[in-house]
């Protein structure tokens, strides 16, 4: 496969309804479908994860390919390329953390609070609470019933079953989200659990992150492009 290119998400909505794309994630994933147009690649296939943000971005690319005429394989729906589930962290391990901890107990309530206030910056930002929990769950701390980080990171790169079909010449497309492109980083670079979130953290919303594919195993070639997003205000990261 000469190239894999990786889309993260748009900016999606407040934390009580994340599962969306915003009205700026829309307009920031209508502007990464008419870059990809322009470059009049022929694409292979289209890979989509299973979340609705994550399917909404894909839909926004195939409107801009169909306004330029141009022909894009039909999304095929991949779960593996699904996010982790935060709030299923967040219910299964705060309680647990902040038994221990009355100072992430403090941090978690005071995050709780804010979020009630929809116009909150909250919404936007990653707060002490949320490392803290996300810390405890990556480094395997407290059991609960959902995903472990470590069948996180084997479902994404289990996703490269899928891709051993194509020829050196294909070109696949990806909708998914931060975290799975950074696990992907963290394959081609072979980055710690520490710096694979820190590469989650400084992916851009409707970003293409594009890897090689070379004697079966990912090669970088680009992070984190965004192009087609040219105002600061186009550029977000939550």
């Amino acid at each position: 496969m000469s190239s894999l290119l990786l889309f993260r998400h748009g900016q999606a909505g407040s934390r009580d309804a994340y599962d969306a794309l915003s009205q700026l994630g829309h307009r920031q994933t209508a502007l990464l479908g008419s870059h990809l147009a322009s470059q009049r690649m022929p694409v292979s296939a289209f890979f989509v994860g299973a979340l609705r943000r994550q399917q909404e971005t894909a839909a926004n690319i195939a409107r801009a390919f169909a306004a330029q005429g141009l022909p894009l394989p039909e999304p095929i729906v991949d779960p593996r390329w699904n996010e982790f589930d935060l709030d299923a962290v967040y219910e299964g391990i705060a309680p647990q953390l902040a038994a221990g901890n009355p100072e992430f107990g403090a941090h978690y309530n005071a995050m709780r609070k804010e979020a009630a206030n929809p116009d909150s910056t909250v919404h936007r930002r990653w707060t002490m609470a949320d490392i803290e929990v996300v810390r405890a769950w990556i480094d395997g701390r407290y059991t609960y019933d959902g995903e472990s980080w470590i069948e996180f990171q084997q479902r994404v790169a289990g996703a490269f079953d899928s891709l051993r079909c194509f020829a050196p010449t294909d070109v696949v497309m990806v909708s998914t989200s931060a975290t799975p492109i950074a696990v992907w980083m963290g394959l081609a670079l072979g980055l710690t659990n520490r710096y694979i979130m820190r590469t989650a953290g400084a992916l851009y919303n409707a970003s293409i992150t594009t890897f090689r594919i070379r004697e079966g195993e990912p090669h970088l070639a680009g992070f984190n492009h965004v192009p087609h997003l040219d105002q600061p205000e186009l550029r977000t990261f939550r």
